[in-house]
């Protein structure tokens, strides 16, 4: 790997800039949903990729009883910034926190730091969000809409703007089937539905939410389709685009592979099959699942900023808007994901397992809940009423609660493809010169799942399971004791449903 892959240059390579490299130095960022998933990523990239950024600002809300430099602290000391603290251990010192909560209004910011952000920033990338596709409305209309548009009036007096970049899904219309590079019509205007959230109790709201989101499946959704009308209403005198990520995942390559955070979405999934605790899932095998690796997403984010800034749109054109999905250039199915996921995760099993893998894929809701039945209800009665007969709380019916919730927002997702368009990222790809290329790669076409998935498994052991590769031995011995009960259970299950069955005909024909 070179230097500047590594995030720093030599004298003489600096010279060798690229056009991207060129453009983010002595720039100033604002940088919000820095302490989430992708926001670290973003950080880290730029920060690796880009070492003459002069300051990355960063909204942080402050939680009960953590001061932001305690969370501050605790972002930076995240895996993911391993690789920078080793080729930059002074890395820090250009990230200044900036304390705001995009649900308040005016996003918290004090006045001092209202003036030091509309003095210096050059670049916005709002990627802060919701992502609980169960919140309450009140709360994402707060984050998504209200923050949204608190956003684009902070950026609309800065006084050194070059670009503002609104992070949002690929997911944000998908009430339709045929999702393009453009504007839809929002089920309500922003200013109708901060109108109608403001003007209800909690209780009205919680009841009304079903009527208000009409099609659209939560409300992370629907508030995030509403906040893109945010943006064209707000935005139309403003250098920005709008960003549009469809799922994504663990880290491809960058800064090292198989890295993530939380157990959203897919990532669930495979963690939950692969410890031995989900075992029948709700999906179709055959539809395409538009997944996207957070470093090659955050790459074609840090490339838009750059094509917004040097493009000058017209008065009379739309924002542009980039669909950054898989399915037009390297489509994978649910079935793949998780053969792909099954295939290398029984090399590598967790110490934690607490069973064999044993996930089934039901395409129909009601074969779906007769299997969650008989393997998830009913053995989660069993270990818990053991649990209470040895004077222990029981816990296995509240894990597999959480499951069921969980599974039933992935199904709507799982169960349904839907038909992207994705011009705009592929032209904005091809206009990179080879450096550009290189350092910023996110074109899907240049995917290897099956390379991916190598490692994929790999990571899920070492960041979310927290094993230790030492522990891998004993798990493997482990996983086959496992497989050996299970297919032992199996074996005496099929004779006891022969026997049954040959029992009932015997007794209506004999």
């Amino acid at each position: 790997m070179t230097s500047a892959e590594l995030g720093y240059a030599t004298p003489a390579e600096a010279a060798e800039k690229s056009p991207i490299q060129q453009f983010y130095a002595d720039k100033c960022i604002f940088l919000t949903g820095a302490t989430g998933f992708m926001g670290k990523v973003i950080s880290e990239k730029l920060l690796r990729t880009c070492p003459d950024i002069r300051t990355i600002y960063i909204l942080i809300r402050p939680k009960k009883g953590k001061e932001i430099s305690t969370r501050f602290e605790e972002i930076f000391s995240d895996p993911v910034f391993a690789q920078l603290q080793e080729t930059r251990p002074d890395f820090a010192k250009c990230i200044v926190p900036v304390a705001g909560d995009v649900a308040q209004k005016g996003l918290g910011l004090s006045d001092e730091d209202r003036e030091t952000l509309l003095e210096n920033v050059n670049i916005v990338f709002h990627a802060a969000a919701t992502v609980r596709f169960d919140e309450k409305l009140r709360l994402a209309n707060a984050i998504n809409v209200q923050g949204t548009r608190d956003m684009l009036a902070l950026c609309a007096q800065m006084q050194n703007l070059k670009c503002v970049i609104h992070v949002s899904t690929a997911y944000s219309n998908c009430n339709l089937q045929e999702i393009q590079e453009k504007f839809y019509q929002p089920p309500i205007g922003h200013e109708s539905l901060s109108k109608c959230v403001d003007s209800l109790e909690d209780n009205i709201l919680d009841a009304a939410t079903p009527a208000i989101l009409q099609d659209f499946p939560n409300t992370y959704a629907f508030t995030k389709n509403v906040a893109e009308d945010v943006v064209r209403d707000l935005g139309k005198d403003l250098p920005i685009a709008v960003y549009r990520p469809a799922i994504i995942i663990a880290t491809w390559k960058e800064p090292v592979s198989g890295w993530i955070d939380n157990v959203y979405g897919p990532t669930g999934v495979v963690v939950g099959a692969g410890l031995g605790i989900l075992r029948t899932l709700h999906a179709n095998k055959e539809m395409v699942a538009d997944l996207v690796p957070v470093d090659m997403a955050v790459s074609a984010l840090i490339a838009t900023a750059y094509e917004t800034a040097i493009s000058t749109r017209k008065p009379d054109e739309e924002i542009p808007i980039y669909n950054y999905v898989s399915s037009p250039e390297k489509p994978i199915t649910w079935g793949e994901f998780m053969e792909l996921n099954y295939r290398n995760g029984v090399n590598v099993p967790s110490i934690k397992a607490i069973w064999y893998y044993t996930l089934t894929i039901n395409k129909y809701r009601p074969l779906h809940l007769l299997c969650s039945l008989f393997l998830h209800f009913l053995p989660a009665l069993l270990v818990d009423g053991v649990l209470v007969a040895i004077g222990r709380s029981p816990q296995m019916m509240k894990v597999y609660k959480k499951i069921h919730r969980f599974g039933d927002v992935i199904a709507y997702f799982s169960t349904q493809q839907w038909n992207f368009t994705n011009n705009n990222m592929q032209a904005l790809w091809k206009k990179l010169n080879t450096k550009d290329q290189q350092l910023f790669n996110f074109s899907m076409s240049n995917m290897d799942w099956e390379d991916y998935f190598r490692t994929h498994i790999l990571g899920l052991r070492r960041f979310l399971a927290k094993d230790d590769p030492s522990t891998l031995p004993a798990a493997r011995k482990r996983w086959f004791k496992f497989l050996v009960l299970h297919r032992c259970i199996q074996g005496v299950a099929v004779y006891v449903a022969l026997r049954i069955i040959w029992s009932l005909l015997c007794y209506m024909f004999f």
